[in-house]
């Protein structure tokens, strides 16, 4: 197996990399969950490529866990009659006719977020390139003044920073594509453009216990309703592309570390995400500035580091898999890296065990920590501690062995249900000795829950020798 690293690598698998071969080189590189973006492609060929990867995970004997992207409401403006150059002071118009657009005005086909636009609305199109501030605001219109140009061709993004729009977090192609996902078996899903924790609820009916939901973070909206949402959420992805056109540059990298630290406090697990190593979509190195970027999400305690269209449908991404797995590595091992682990809940019987257990190892100097779970609570609680040791997950559960390995520093095993507290050592025991991070001789921390096989009930920690 490759090298242990506490923080996970997530590609993003499309043309470029869908194929079983360049699958099981991506795990072998480093990889430990996939994505699946569902603005791309079709249900048949997503359908292909979550088939390549459970054959890899059959054949390495992995847990590989598996993220259903989907595409959200995407606000975009109507067709050109051809690009346009517009320039700073020009006056454009965003309108209701779906004629072709011109110099002047292109139709803007979402009413309901034509209707919410008022004076003093700054709006951006073409992935925050062209920006305009709307002068007036009718039936079925907003006139803009340009403050900062660009070519405008025809369906264009479109971004209101700032703005709480009236949108459905599901779309009707969503809705279709999230019943491909949970046919197929996907583990985590990912929901587009949520403004608030009620824009969850709608997903959270349909998916019921069938996948964890990750809410992206890529509004300003979002941002001010930011507590609510990593409450409703299983985990958060801190979109950095969209997140990048709704704010100023200066404020995307002080508000990553914020999530991150507010996700380890809440519990709930952070995936970092877009342009991360983006000039390896064409070149076979990244550039020093991305190097710092991602060692910077290694010691701010991120779970997951993700890559986009670098391994989706760049020239090198295998290689992309390798640099990333290989900067995250010398950033854990560097003095720099040191993560403290929060206070445990008051009154929190199994918050106070894992605090506990993760306290005892660092103590003895154990190999690793061992989580025994029914729905993987204890693991998350194990994890927000963020041990320096590994956390091995054992759960009778493939779903639930899945699921957690995209948190930080877990492994994960499946057994069967434990008998009995001898049956515990000797299960926690043989796991480790088969993960190969734990040797003879060497000690372990273990934690489970008393009755044992009940969820919800982690109360006992116990030091066990390999």
């Amino acid at each position: 197996m490759t090298a242990f690293r506490h923080t996970k690598i997530m590609p993003t698998l499309g043309p470029s990399s869908w194929d079983e071969a360049t699958i099981e080189a991506l795990v072998q590189a480093g990889a430990a969950a996939f994505r699946l973006n569902f603005s791309h492609g079709n249900a048949d060929r997503h359908r292909e490529t979550f088939a390549n990867i459970k054959s890899v995970a059959a054949k390495l004997g992995r847990h590989i866990p598996i993220l259903q992207d989907l595409q959200g409401p995407k606000i975009r403006i109507g067709t050109m009659a051809e690009p346009v150059e517009l320039k700073v002071g020009d006056v454009f118009t965003l309108d209701d006719n779906t004629e072709a657009g011109s110099a002047s005005r292109v139709c803007l086909p979402h009413a309901d977020i034509l209707a919410a636009l008022r004076a003093g609305d700054t709006i951006s199109l073409n992935d925050g390139v062209i920006r305009m501030s709307v002068t007036e605001a009718g039936t079925g219109f907003a006139t803009c003044a340009v403050q900062a140009g660009g070519l405008l061709s025809s369906c264009k993004g479109v971004n209101v920073p700032g703005r709480e729009l009236p949108l459905n977090v599901l779309t009707e192609k969503d809705l279709a594509d999230l019943q491909v996902g949970l046919e197929m078996g996907v583990d985590w899903v990912a929901l587009s453009f949520v403004q608030k924790a009620e824009d969850i609820a709608e997903a959270r009916r349909i998916i019921g216990d069938k996948a964890l939901i990750m809410s992206k973070i890529e509004t300003q909206a979002a941002i001010r309703n930011l507590e609510g949402i990593i409450a409703a959420s299983d985990a958060i992805m801190i979109a950095r592309g969209d997140l990048g056109v709704e704010l100023p540059p200066e404020d995307v990298p002080p508000l990553q570390r914020q999530m991150i630290s507010l996700c380890r406090a809440m519990g709930k697990p952070a995936v970092v995400a877009t342009q991360m190593l983006e000039s390896m979509i064409q070149n076979p190195v990244p550039t020093r500035a991305e190097a710092s970027d991602v060692a910077a999400a290694a010691y701010e305690g991120v779970d997951a580091v993700m890559l986009s269209a670098e391994s989706a449908s760049g020239k090198h991404p295998v290689a992309a898999v390798e640099v990333m797995a290989r900067i995250v590595a010398k950033a854990e091992a560097s003095s720099g890296w040191n993560m403290r682990a929060p206070e445990p809940e008051a009154g929190n019987v199994a918050d106070a065990t894992c605090h506990a257990a993760c306290t005892t190892a660092a103590s003895i100097g154990a190999a690793c920590v061992v989580a025994f779970t029914e729905t993987g609570g204890t693991v998350l609680r194990m994890a927000r501690n963020r041990p320096s040791q590994p956390i091995i997950c054992l759960t009778p559960h493939n779903k639930v062995a899945r699921q957690m390995a995209l948190l930080w520093g877990v492994h994960t095993v499946v057994c069967p249900d434990v008998q009995g507290t001898d049956d515990m050592v000797q299960k926690a025991v043989a796991a480790v000795k088969t993960t190969g991070l734990a040797h003879t001789g060497e000690c372990i921390v273990i934690t489970a829950g008393v009755p044992f096989g009940k969820a919800g009930t982690t109360n006992m920690m116990r030091v066990a020798g390999v």
